[in-house]
């Protein structure tokens, strides 16, 4: 893995985002429990954050403190807003209490996943050359990603996942700037963990085809508008 990364960070970003979606396919199509994906997803995890650690990256792909404080950030509330977007209608147990703990804990290392193979590796191994392209493929291609959703089982119909992409295109966008401008993916890492764990509890009976749409778009103007306060407030991350 190492010589991969000294060889080209971008084939090793390339090579995870790989692993990652293929793994998660296979394991979510395996047998009927989210026991084995989240298995994987912890596997992963363990082996992302050893590697990381063990040849001192932790700065470089943001597992360290926002350099400034947090009322530079707008104390983080459009995130906060957007991580309270899932209990917006009521909240529901749509799983057994078991496939909910699978489900929550492999959520929660997703959100640590993709933010650093996304945020972290992709980003990292293309900014230095092109600053521009670097932020559009981070965020173009982890929107793009979610169409797997379509042919994995999820249960996923063409409009709303669709809409699920444009937003996660929007999302990929704000927190690969906020990562720019803090140096912290720390921040990123949480708010995806914690939306998609709490998509579990989504009260879906009352989850119109139009609502659905609604919170799409509050949800892409929301990080759109976070985007322009960040890049008014911060100078970019030195680290």
């Amino acid at each position: 893995m190492t010589k991969l990364y000294e060889k080209s960070e971008i084939a090793f970003a390339i090579s995870w985002i790989i692993l990652y979606v293929v793994g998660t396919s296979i394991t979510d199509s395996v047998v009927d429990t989210k026991l084995v994906t989240m298995l994987f997803h912890i596997l992963l995890s363990a082996v992302v954050m050893v590697w990381i650690k063990n040849n001192r990256l932790l700065d470089k792909y943001g597992l360290c403190k926002p350099k400034e404080r947090a009322s530079k950030y707008f104390y983080y509330i459009p995130l906060i807003f957007i991580c309270s977007t899932n209990l917006w209608f009521g909240v529901k147990l749509n799983m057994s209490v078991n496939e909910t703990i699978f489900y929550v804990c492999s959520m929660v290392c997703v959100g640590f996943l993709e933010e650093i193979i996304f945020r972290g590796f992709l980003f990292k191994a293309m900014y230095k050359d092109d600053l521009k392209a670097a932020i559009i493929v981070s965020s173009v291609t982890f929107g793009v990603g979610h169409i797997v959703n379509l042919i994995n089982g999820s249960g996923a119909e063409l409009i709303p996942n669709l809409c699920q992409v444009c937003y996660a295109m929007a999302f990929g966008f704000m927190t690969v700037i906020l990562f720019y401008k803090s140096g912290s993916l720390i921040p990123c890492i949480i708010t995806h963990s914690v939306v998609n764990s709490l998509s579990a509890f989504v009260n879906e009976s009352v989850r119109t085809f139009e609502i659905n749409i609604i919170i799409s778009v509050v949800l892409c103007v929301t990080s759109i508008l976070y985007i322009l306060i960040l890049n008014k407030n911060l100078k970019k991350s030195e680290k």
